[in-house]
């Protein structure tokens, strides 16, 4: 029996929550990684290291390609969509790097190993974005999808976000109290060897390090510095 199921992605949202989990609330979740056709792909060793290193074992990385023709019009999938600029996409609530419903898709799955595993929590990275927005990372999607998940009549599972007021720097912060080695994350949606620092989530993370006084660990594009 496992108490409660972990989404991480890989990213410093997702990798610092398994940390503080695991850390703080002295959790040992069963951890799931989608694959889903994502082009920054790498993220998925990062997840499985910090994983292991924590002591989840069992972890799992699901093969979801087959979802690619739904994202299709996401910059984070589709090879014939650029990957904006963070001034492109900034104050705006559904940028193209938005994946249609991934998060429900995600959570839906998750929910349903919680469920039959008699997991009664799932846990989620999201976060409050410094820079844009996405519906499916709000409280106010949190709240209606458990409104949904308390329907259940026998065996309930609870979504739950800790992060979901935070920002970036907020997360950061939060994560080097705990130690977590930001060098073994990835943010960077283009997915290359280094990371392009122009992106909208290169941008936020480059802006959370300096807010805090503290040296981002990732290497960057040195032809396209931040």
């Amino acid at each position: 029996m496992i108490d409660s199921v972990a989404i991480v992605s890989g990213g410093i949202d997702s990798v610092t929550l398994l940390h503080h989990l695991v850390k703080n609330e002295q959790r040992r979740p069963a951890v799931i990684t989608f694959a889903y056709g994502q082009k920054h792909v790498r993220e998925i060793e990062c997840a499985r290291t910090h994983a292991r290193s924590l002591g989840c074992t069992g972890h799992q990385v699901l093969d979801l390609q087959m979802l690619r023709p739904l994202f299709a019009g996401s910059a984070l999938v589709a090879t014939d969509v650029a990957v904006p600029a963070a001034e492109a996409v900034q104050g705006d609530p559904q940028p193209i790097t938005y994946v249609p419903n991934r998060n429900m898709i995600f959570l839906a799955l998750a929910v349903a190993y919680a469920e039959s595993h008699g997991a009664g929590e799932v846990f989620y990275g999201a976060q409050q974005h410094d820079l844009y927005g996405y519906w499916d990372c709000t409280p106010q999607f949190l709240e209606q999808l458990n409104r949904v998940y308390r329907l259940n009549r026998k065996n309930a599972v609870r979504i739950r976000a800790p992060f979901v007021d935070f920002s970036k720097a907020d997360i950061l912060r939060r994560g080097l109290s705990l130690q977590v080695d930001y060098a073994a994350t990835w943010s960077c949606y283009e997915g290359r060897q280094a990371a392009c620092g122009k992106c909208p989530t290169c941008t936020e993370r480059l802006n959370a390090f300096a807010e805090l006084g503290v040296p981002d660990p990732l290497p960057y594009d040195r032809q396209n510095p931040c």
